[in-house]
């Protein structure tokens, strides 16, 4: 396979302004594809060409010395050259709509499309959309996990049901919804003892500190509320305090406000009193190197639905560390409870209790942190169950050792890139051999409608009662000037104006201009005759500019 990486330089990179998930699982997956995949030619589609550009950079940087192609909006059709687009978030629905416009075809290509967040409005409604969207079964949604994989096919289930009962609808075309996780690079979480040993310099922690990590955004309403975590680390602390042993917490990451991070300092400060917080900042390198290199144990407590797979366990993991997780979406997936670590029960209300909430987004009453934020709220964490699990950890080295060493070589073994992208590579394999199934097989393939395209009409269609008449191929038409040559040099100097050149696009060119009018001097005739002897592949586009002419007085209708 040689797929098509959907490529925008913001999707695939840490660095710019507003770092997210969704950017950090882009530059891990491009890094990992251009490492591992067995592709012998890269493609990219992207929307300007220096994107392309871009692309082939990235190519070059990992070393890869494969020809490189970039397919533009203005030739989308080559992508069946390579059969697959891969684009990294949900919303493949609206591509699927370009396949069929660009080639008038449904199997030109395949597509797969993966999940991040589900519970954004923008993510809920690119999900929805694959309802009504001409995706097809050679088509695929990766979910990271599989209790982001039921989320999704709630939701389809929802929107089914409800155009079931608005419409009758009894037929419905899915994509198929595998779960792959995400991957990582394994061989970045490995540290030397003099790696550790200086970052335990660094933070200041001796042989009688325990230190706890947590990394990534330090955002209470939108990733993990920190509470549950600090009184946790409270109650053991407490227990081994006995034993001359200190408790030291490092939250790497940042905060999105000055507000918010004052909020995490006072509710340290009421909730953790015997634990030292640290806090160092996420975005850099060598910060993150200290965390890692220089922690115990590992913490992410996350309650948040914004969450979908969770990278961070699985670098902790990878690092050697043992985890103290939240039994709560993806981490249900990645951590083994007692073997890499410990999952934590988390509590939710049923279902019918949040209506409010959603309506609330809805109608644009709250922000999309402020729905994330009011639904954590609603969520709790063991608080007993997770201290009880720091408390094990802290007092055996030999538990924190095996635990450690369990989670790196399932980090390893099974969420390493390597692994992941076989998987990546084995789903595309399969998507192409149902498109090609289906190619043979008349009756697997949806018929082309007239208009595929509801919301995208041919305007000529979508605006056929504006005009007077459409112009068909047996209206009259007659040249407005007596001479061929006075026909051709008006029209030369018409076509110099700013307000005539700018629509060139869909203008004929000089030598097809010349075949109509040289045509159209022997006299009036029906407008078909006009473009007789114009290619075929060309004829439908020369024949609807003869309104241009009309346009610009070079013709006129003949009665």
């Amino acid at each position: 396979m040689n797929p098509v990486i959907y490529y925008h330089p913001e999707a695939y990179t840490t660095s710019g302004p507003k770092l997210m998930g969704r950017n950090a699982a882009g530059e891990s997956f491009l890094r990992g594809y251009l490492t591992h995949s067995h592709a012998s030619t890269f493609w990219a589609q992207v929307q300007k060409q220096e994107h392309g550009q871009h692309f082939a950079a990235q190519v070059k940087v990992q070393g890869r010395s494969e020809t490189v192609h970039a397919v533009t909006p203005h030739n989308l059709g080559a992508l069946a050259q390579a059969g697959l687009v891969y684009y990294p978030g949900p919303g493949i629905g609206q591509h699927a709509f370009h396949r069929v416009a660009a080639t008038g075809a449904h199997t030109g290509w395949s597509l797969c499309g993966i999940t991040h967040t589900t519970s954004s409005a923008g993510a809920m409604d690119a999900l929805s959309e694959l309802i009504t969207a001409p995706v097809q079964p050679w088509d695929a949604v990766i979910c990271t996990s599989t209790a982001v994989k039921d989320n999704v096919t709630r939701l389809l289930q929802a929107q089914a049901n409800m155009l079931k009962e608005r419409l009758g609808i009894s037929k419905l075309v899915l994509p198929m919804l595998p779960v792959i996780p995400l991957g990582i690079h394994t061989q970045d979480f490995v540290y030397t003892d003099a790696q550790k040993s200086a970052a335990r310099k660094r933070l200041k922690a001796n042989d009688n500190t325990l230190v706890v990590l947590f990394m990534g955004r330090l955002s209470f309403h939108a990733k993990a509320h920190p509470l549950a975590m600090y009184q946790a680390l409270q109650k053991a602390a407490q227990l081994v305090k006995a034993s001359g042993k200190k408790v030291k917490l490092v939250e790497c990451g940042w905060h999105a406000n000055e507000f918010i991070q004052k909020a995490y300092q006072d509710a340290a400060r009421q909730a953790c009193s015997d634990v030292e917080v640290i806090t160092l900042d996420g975005r850099k390198a060598e910060d993150r190197e200290t965390a890692w290199a220089g922690a115990d144990v590992f913490c992410s407590l996350s309650d948040n639905i914004q969450e979908t797979f969770g990278i961070v366990p699985i670098e902790a993991m990878a690092a050697g560390l043992p985890v103290v997780v939240s039994d709560w979406d993806g981490y249900k997936d990645t951590v083994r409870h007692e073997v890499d670590g410990y999952r934590i029960a988390t509590v939710m209300p049923e279902a019918g209790l949040a209506t409010d909430l959603a309506l609330r987004h809805a109608v644009e009453v709250d922000t999309y942190d402020m729905y994330c934020g009011h639904t954590c709220s609603l969520v709790s964490v063991d608080i007993e169950a997770a201290a009880l699990a720091f408390a094990k950890l802290f007092e055996s080295p030999a538990l924190r050792q095996s635990m450690g060493t369990a989670g790196r070589e399932r980090a390893q073994q099974v969420y390493d890139w390597k692994v992941i992208i076989a998987q990546y590579e084995a789903l595309w394999a399969e998507q192409d051999q149902v498109r090609l199934a289906a190619m043979q097989d008349a009756a697997k393939v949806p018929t082309k409608l007239e208009q595929p395209w509801p919301a995208r009409m041919d305007p000529f269609h979508a605006f056929a009662s504006y005009p007077t008449q459409a112009l068909k191929p047996s209206t009259v038409l007659a040249l407005v000037d007596n001479s061929l040559e006075a026909a051709t040099t008006r029209l030369q100097t018409y076509q110099t104006m700013a307000m005539v050149s700018f629509a060139k696009f869909v203008l004929p060119i000089d030598a097809e201009v010349a075949v109509v009018l040289k045509q159209a001097a022997a006299g009036p005739q029906a407008a078909i005759e006009l473009v007789q002897t114009i290619d075929n592949a060309r004829k439908p586009f020369v024949f609807r500019t003869l309104v241009w002419l009309l346009k610009m007085g070079i013709l006129k209708m003949h009665a």
